[in-house]
């Protein structure tokens, strides 16, 4: 499922990072490859790593998503980059999608804020910066899928 994630997030945005567990097996990739220091501790963490590495090569913005959303598509990442002005741009179809949204990469250092704080969840970092929900009806690409079988 990765690389159908690596892929649709490829077709816009360069580079791809993607953060990986110590240890953990992935395939060949058209990515880069950065691994979490400590496993088990939850995306925001992952979150910062690869936000900072973004910024590292430049980008003021960052289209965060989870790997279990093989469905994601290029338009919808097109769809939320359009939107500027704000710290964090999140799909709305009922509910928040942490994974699949358009961070500054400037977060990053707030991100370590609330991890020394010992914060741990992405709720925590977009209900304290200045974020955007972009409202849309229920879409296959932010759809999280557990096992390759699942995907439609």
């Amino acid at each position: 499922m990765v690389e159908l994630v690596v892929s649709a997030v490829a077709a816009v945005c360069e580079p791809v990072f993607v953060i990986a567990a110590p240890g953990q097996p992935l395939p060949p990739l058209s990515a880069t490859v950065l691994r979490d220091e400590v496993r088990g501790v939850g995306p925001l963490l992952a979150t910062g790593r690869g936000l900072r590495a973004a910024a590292e090569v430049g980008a003021e913005r960052a289209f965060v998503c989870a790997v279990d959303m093989p469905l994601m598509t290029a338009a919808l990442i097109d769809g939320l980059a359009a939107h500027h002005g704000v710290d964090v741009v999140l799909p709305w179809d009922g509910r928040d999608h942490y994974l699949a949204g358009v961070y500054r990469t400037s977060l990053a250092g707030r991100i370590d804020e609330l991890v020394a704080a010992g914060e741990r969840s992405m709720r925590a970092l977009v209900d304290s910066v200045n974020t955007q929900r972009i409202v849309m009806p229920e879409s296959e690409a932010l759809t999280n899928v557990n096992v390759a079988a699942d995907i439609g």
